[in-house]
C-alpha cells in the first residue's frame, strides 16, 4: 500500500499495487507534467520504483502562462 498526500487538496489516498511513481500518477489521473512527487524530502521522477508503505506527497502544479 502506498499512502499519497494530495496537495493542495489536503486529501489522503491509499493505493494498492502501484509499483512506480508513474503508476501512482496514472491511478490519480494525472500526467507527469501536472504534478511533482516527493518522498522523504526527495523529488521523484516518474520512473522511480516504490516500496510498500511508502508515503508520498503529490503536489498538483499549474502553469500560468
Amino acid at each position: 500500500m502506498i499512502i499519497v498526500n494530495l496537495e493542495p487538496d489536503g486529501e489522503v489516498v491509499e493505493l494498492h499495487g502501484a509499483k512506480s511513481v508513474l503508476g501512482v500518477l496514472n491511478r490519480l489521473n494525472l500526467r507527469s507534467t501536472m504534478a511533482i512527487v516527493v518522498r522523504d524530502g526527495e523529488l521523484l521522477t516518474p520512473d522511480r520504483k516504490l516500496e510498500n508503505n511508502d508515503v508520498l506527497m503529490v503536489r498538483k502544479v499549474t502553469s500560468a502562462g
